[in-house]
């Protein structure tokens, strides 16, 4: 993990620190994570638990569910990200746990944690986007990467989820300013 990049705001004693760089990239409060190893979380028979749907072939969409793949990533500054290339899911806990992102600037793909997607009607309705409001479509392309197409290790995942959270105070200057 990087140093964290702060400052007092001024020399007074007890002085709110303030970020010098980019929070999400630099680690800076709720964009902190811990240092995991950098290794795959695995099932009770030894394989990546956490994989792209493409790679776990008894993994699927029901039929009468939405499926959100090919659907427009939509950030908080209304700009598209990118479109949903393909899912990933926890072999474990069948579930799915990131949806993968196919980049609109074609700078490659990242990994958005499910919780902060938010579908419109959860895709009951017809639409062709997902909501990512933590962050903007230009704060994309430094959402970390996994150094593997067919996993994500524990590092990796909290790097990820650490980067998304950081942009619900740190993705525009309004955000990380007190509300009264």
């Amino acid at each position: 993990m990087s140093t964290p990049k702060l400052v007092p705001l001024d020399r007074g004693e007890g002085s709110p620190l303030v970020p010098t760089g980019n929070p999400l990239v630099d680690a800076v409060g709720p964009a902190t994570y811990t240092e995991r190893q950098d290794v795959p979380d695995i099932t009770a028979h030894g394989e990546a638990k956490i994989v792209p749907m493409r790679f776990a072939p008894t993994f699927f969409i029901a039929p009468q569910d939405p499926d959100p793949r090919g659907l427009k990533v939509e950030a908080c500054d209304g700009a598209v990200a990118g479109v949903v290339k393909d899912l990933w899911v926890d072999k474990a806990e069948p579930q799915i746990r990131y949806y993968e992102v196919e980049l609109a600037n074609g700078s490659g793909v990242v990994l958005v944690p499910v919780a902060l997607i938010q579908w419109p009607m959860f895709g009951l309705v017809k639409t062709d986007k997902v909501l990512v409001k933590a962050i903007t479509a230009a704060q994309f392309a430094d959402v970390p990467r996994t150094k593997s197409p067919m996993q994500v290790t524990l590092l990796e995942e909290d790097k990820i989820m650490a980067y998304f959270s950081g942009g619900h105070l740190y993705a525009t200057p309004a955000r990380a300013q007190p509300l009264v």
